[in-house]
């Protein structure tokens, strides 16, 4: 016995030199260990008691070592089944108090939707374009301009696409925020910032206060989309998560739509409607603000940042029941392993956690080049180089937004009955057929200096309407739902830094170049939006695990039964040579027959 207590102690010190197994999520609690039927099995009474012996000074390390006893002893470590057996456990229900939160955070989402439905009606009004952009006021009245090129203008795009810029640094800085001082506090300042933001561009007098205004708007998206998700995620039970998690892209659509609306009506008053449509994006903001003041702070980073009391309290409040024990016990672990990781983006680079890295990466980029910003941003400006008049391709993309806001509804209703994936690969099939469909038209029927007939423009419409709805129901609001809830908590808040920085440089690249691109590939451009949809489909069905029905703290194991991933974090381990050296070198007793 002495002679395996000098092995583990040196084990021991090895393992916490090298920090080779903080970022183990379940597998790190003693208790987990201790109260895991399987597992109690299979660990011989003389190893437990070794293992509370070092309890005190090297908890993560000591549960590494009950894991090899456990394998060299003849059992077998399986994480599926330790999952499934604490997620049986959560106890709770859908309380009206949760419910009211989720929708006061998801608010916040209607700054995002404000303005990517405000910015392209503004870019088509006279007024705003006579006093900021005459030269494209110019070319848009010439009818002999290239129907594909009459706002093909680098400033123009510059005042759309300087917003996403802004937000992308904003996200950075947002992370260790959100870190450190809650969700809460990350969404007071995007508020604030948006709030200011609207109030610059309202009153704006030239372009450099058009484009700090802007700016500042960014800065407040970049905040807002970094913690709004992760609050709804953490709060959500995990049999809902899905459906309430997408209360933020709920609120971006309704965002857009009212932003459609508002276009069409302030088109009306020549001089000063675009001041009116841009400054009455300080509604959401301010919405945002006083939300962010009344709202719980959520269990998971007050138990992060030490108030596990207080934490466990908003649990049960949530949650609707005393009853919280396996849950709590959940955050506890995550929280202690959340703490020893001091630099999250550098935790975040290591094989264990590349599969999430790679969706970080991966959903919102692809969600951006499904081309629906386009759409969306310039839906108007679009619509016009189609032969609409000015009324007609307003209220064309104020049609485009009540689909998309439509349309989420569906995928809030079926998201945790139908999964994740099943909506993914259904709607891009759906949206591959469209911009196909929108390119042939185009291609065919749309040239230089021909309109499009009354009847394949209604048949555009109709087309892009259908390529929305799909977007709506799929990678709309899973782009944002899976990344935020497949992270660990040591790595969330980078991790979502990661996926809104993605996402708003990508829908920077695109809305800086989408102007060009439809000038120089003119119908192309759809059809080129289509072969990365055709990817992006390809993608979720080879690498994306089902995550419906998986406790956010729980989700580690998902990616470690994976048919791929599982191939990258065992790698990982494998890597190891110091825990393979001690492991083989650890000197078990004889055991009883």
């Amino acid at each position: 016995m002495h002679l395996v207590e000098e092995n583990v102690d040196s084990f021991s010190q090895t393992m916490i030199q090298e920090k080779a197994y903080t970022q183990l999520t379940k597998m790190t609690s003693v208790h987990h260990f201790f109260t895991s039927r399987t597992l109690n099995q299979q660990i011989p009474e003389s190893f437990k008691s070794l293992s509370l012996s070092l309890s005190h000074t090297h908890t993560h390390t000591h549960t590494r070592v009950l894991e090899v006893c456990a394998k060299m002893a003849g059992g077998s470590f399986a994480p599926g089944g330790v999952a499934k057996e604490r997620a049986d456990e959560y106890k709770g229900k859908v309380t009206t108090y949760v419910i009211v939160a989720c929708i006061v955070a998801a608010v916040g989402g209607s700054i995002f939707g404000y303005d990517i439905g405000i910015s392209g009606g503004v870019t088509s009004m006279d007024g705003f374009l006579k006093k900021f952009f005459p030269s494209v006021y110019e070319k848009k009245s010439h009818s002999h301009e290239s129907n594909y090129c009459k706002f093909n203008d680098q400033g123009l795009a510059a005042f759309t696409s300087s917003l996403y810029l802004a937000g992308l640094v904003a996200t950075l800085f947002a992370s260790p925020v959100t870190r450190n001082y809650g969700r809460r506090i990350s969404i007071i300042c995007g508020g604030i910032s948006f709030l200011v933001g609207a109030i610059l561009n309202a009153a704006s007098v030239n372009f450099g206060m058009l484009l700090s205004g802007r700016i500042m708007l960014g800065v407040g998206i970049g905040f807002g989309n970094q913690a709004i998700p992760l609050y709804l995620s953490e709060m959500a039970p995990t049999h809902l998560r899905g459906g309430l998690n997408m209360m933020f892209q709920l609120a971006t659509t309704l965002g857009i739509f009212s932003a459609n609306m508002i276009n069409y009506g302030t088109s009306k008053l020549d001089q000063w409607g675009w001041r009116l449509s841009l400054g009455l994006a300080a509604a959401p903001a301010l919405l945002m603000t006083i939300g962010g003041v009344l709202l719980p702070e959520t269990p998971n980073s007050l138990i992060e940042q030490g108030s596990k009391e207080k934490g466990r309290k908003v649990l049960e409040r949530i949650r609707g029941t005393q009853n919280v024990d396996a849950e709590f016990e959940d955050m506890v672990d995550a929280s202690e392993l959340a703490n020893s990781v001091k630099h999250p983006f550098r935790n975040i680079l290591k094989k264990r956690n590349r599969p999430q890295l790679v969706m970080a990466i991966c959903m919102p980029m692809f969600q951006i080049l499904t081309g629906i910003n386009s759409i969306l941003f310039y839906a108007p400006v679009l619509f016009q180089s189609m032969g609409f008049k000015g009324n007609a391709s307003l209220y064309s993309s104020a049609l485009t937004g009540a689909v998309l806001a439509l349309s989420t509804l569906v995928s809030i209703a079926t998201v945790d009955r139908l999964g994740r994936r099943v909506l993914l690969i259904g709607g891009g099939i759906q949206m591959i057929v469209c911009q196909v469909i929108v390119g042939i038209i185009l291609g065919l029927k749309f040239g230089n200096n021909q309109q499009l007939s009354e009847g394949y423009s209604i048949l555009v419409v109709i087309v892009i309407c259908l390529f929305v709805a799909a977007f709506g129901w799929s990678w709309g609001p899973l782009g944002w739902t899976v990344p935020s809830e497949i992270f660990p908590l040591e790595t969330r808040s980078a991790g979502q830094s990661i996926t809104v920085a993605v996402n708003l440089f990508f829908t920077f690249i695109i809305a800086q170049s989408f102007l060009s691109l439809l000038c120089g590939l003119k119908f192309g451009l759809f059809l080129f939006f289509a072969g990365w949809i055709t990817i992006m489909t390809i993608f979720v069905y080879i690498f994306l695990p089902e995550t419906k029905g998986v406790p956010i703290e729980e989700m580690m194991l998902l990616w470690q039964r994976h048919w791929f991933w599982k191939k990258i974090i065992s790698e990982d381990l494998r890597e190891d040579e110091s825990f393979e050296r001690q492991k083989n070198s650890l000197v078990l007793p004889p055991q009883a027959p």
